[in-house]
């Protein structure tokens, strides 16, 4: 197996909308052979509390997984770290990631899911009155700010407004607004030296969507930025879904040379 197929950083747990324990996915790791292994627990978000870790839940999943890092040790190396929305209010010091992303835009008042499910993502495009270039727009210059506002090592899905968008029902990713307002992001977040991360979470789940688009990665690679192979797990038959098909991809050979082989990261203790 190559060896950035032999870790994943983005996986959840019980503790926020994942279906297993951290001992759970550690065991499953170690089975597949990796070498390590990140937790990424959904931050406390305080206006959609459906899927996040509540403030006495992000304490008790840290003491798990830093007492499974302990008991783990020599087997495989464990790390600590959360998934930060934009709109995330947790304090992030003591962990060794962090996984910057847009879950939501702020429309009329209200907080939005983007990939909340199709009924949520269409009734923001109404508010948009259908210019769904608009509501790309707005997405993209949340992202273009997400290192920044989230302290983020890693940027999360990057093109996750394609979710719901099958045969481009709400807008085409060659259209030259979308090109620029994704573009002038992708510009901004490479100036701070943040790792992309190649996504199988939505393959995962049914979409046909794998996050970044060729295009974007294409351009990621190009641009010599780091990526790292991830399946957003939620579930911990999926820890490595679709990671051996990515080496089929005909694009592969242009972004090969980017993917990390091993963690970027120290470990805390």
């Amino acid at each position: 197996m190559s060896s950035y197929m032999n870790m994943n950083f983005h996986t959840h747990t019980v503790y926020c909308d994942g279906k297993n324990t951290p001992a759970e996915l550690v065991e499953e790791a170690i089975a597949k052979g990796f070498t390590a292994l990140g937790f990424s627990g959904h931050a406390y978000t305080p206006m959609d509390l459906r899927y996040c870790m509540s403030e006495k839940g992000t304490e008790e999943y840290r003491e798990e997984i830093f007492r499974l890092k302990d008991a783990y040790k020599g087997q495989i190396d464990i790390y600590c770290g959360l998934e930060m929305d934009y709109f995330s209010e947790t304090d992030t010091n003591g962990y060794d990631f962090l996984i910057g992303s847009v879950h939501y835009l702020y429309k009329d008042g209200e907080y939005h899911s983007i990939d909340g499910g199709v009924s949520y993502f269409e009734h923001l495009f109404s508010l948009y009155k259908g210019d769904g270039y608009a509501l790309a727009e707005d997405y993209y210059r949340l992202l273009g700010e997400v290192v920044d506002k989230t302290k983020a090592d890693i940027v999360g899905h990057f093109d996750l407004v394609e979710k719901f968008n099958k045969d481009s029902r709400y807008f085409s990713a060659s259209h030259p607004r979308y090109e620029r307002a994704s573009l002038d992001a992708l510009s901004v977040l490479l100036k701070t030296g943040c790792i992309f991360e190649i996504n199988t979470g939505a393959l995962s789940r049914g979409y046909s969507a794998l996050y970044p688009s060729k295009a974007l990665v294409c351009k990621m690679a190009e641009a010599g930025a780091r990526l790292i192979l991830s399946s957003d797990c939620h579930q911990k038959e999926n820890l490595d879904f679709a990671f051996s098909s990515v080496k089929e991809l005909p694009y592969f050979p242009a972004i090969e040379g980017c993917l990390l082989t091993s963690s970027p990261f120290p470990t805390k203790k």
